[in-house]
């Protein structure tokens, strides 16, 4: 009876809320965008990626060097995030929601998540690491904060604790995706962005792509952390950044939607049944 008073008060008839089957449609639909890119393109998006999230470790580092504050440099951290949305380049971990939803509902194949994924993984590293070499070179004063900024992450102990802040770190950014996907006004866009800045940035939690970059400028800094010390972190924080996103919101977003991915698996077989029999007559 609920459900069908729903559909009355909804402007259309289906099983979720209007917004809910807005955002659906719209999720679905990029991540099939992404899905079927090019590898060129996926590349080219990825680097952009990299240079562009650079600009808000510049940001972030100016503003911790004159205030030593992390919640502000954290803020500050935005410009990168709002640069993203704003040039439309991607960093890896963007890629948890929009893609996967797009997989579950049969818009792309694993082989096309696979390649996305690992390019734009790859892309986002190159990117980030020739925008710090000109961050290192244009501002020397930051040496050592780099250096005590990258033993923050290098020196971690593989802990409960440190698994969970990347964890969180995967979780958070995933969300602000979400929420970004949930709207179609730039300002609240770019209001998720910075509160996905602030958070990842300010808290120090644990991220394979932004906190890299750090690493990297130490490393070119001449900071005694190597670059075998370096990926010791990533890989862990990776994998654990990827379950973080995939698990506390990709997963939960998609049984929420379970009824809007039923009704469109179904439309699609039904399509492909019609189309079958079109071939055969």
């Amino acid at each position: 009876m609920s459900d069908q008073r729903r559909r009355e008060l909804g402007e259309s008839d289906g099983p979720v809320e209007d917004d809910l089957q807005d955002s659906f449609d719209t999720t679905v639909g990029e991540g099939a965008e992404r899905l079927h890119r090019p590898l060129r393109i996926t590349l080219i998006t990825g680097f952009f990626g990299g240079l562009e999230v650079g600009l808000g470790i510049m940001a972030l580092l100016a503003v911790l060097d004159e205030t030593g504050s992390h919640l502000l440099a954290g803020l500050a951290f935005s410009i990168g995030f709002i640069a993203l949305l704003l040039a439309h380049s991607e960093l890896f971990t963007e890629n948890f929601l929009v893609p996967i939803a797009a997989l579950v509902a049969r818009e792309g194949s694993f082989g096309q998540l696979v390649k996305l994924w690992a390019g734009t993984l790859l892309a986002n590293l190159v990117g980030g690491w020739i925008f710090m070499w000109f961050v290192v070179q244009a501002f020397p004063q930051w040496h050592e904060l780099l250096s005590t900024s990258a033993h923050h992450f290098v020196d971690a102990p593989f802990s409960l604790q440190s698994v969970i802040l990347a964890v969180l770190g995967g979780s958070t950014i995933t969300l602000m995706t979400r929420m970004q996907q949930g709207t179609d006004s730039d300002t609240a866009k770019i209001v998720a962005a910075v509160a996905g800045a602030f958070l990842l940035g300010g808290l120090q939690l644990f991220h394979s792509i932004l906190d890299s970059l750090l690493i990297f400028g130490a490393i070119q800094a001449g900071a005694d952390i190597d670059y075998g010390q370096w990926l010791g972190w990533f890989g862990y924080t990776l994998l654990f950044n990827i379950l973080g996103g995939l698990v506390l919101v990709t997963a939960l977003r998609l049984v929420r939607t379970k009824e809007l991915l039923d009704d469109k698996l179904e439309d699609d077989q039904q399509a492909g049944d019609q189309q079958a029999s079109d071939a055969r007559s």
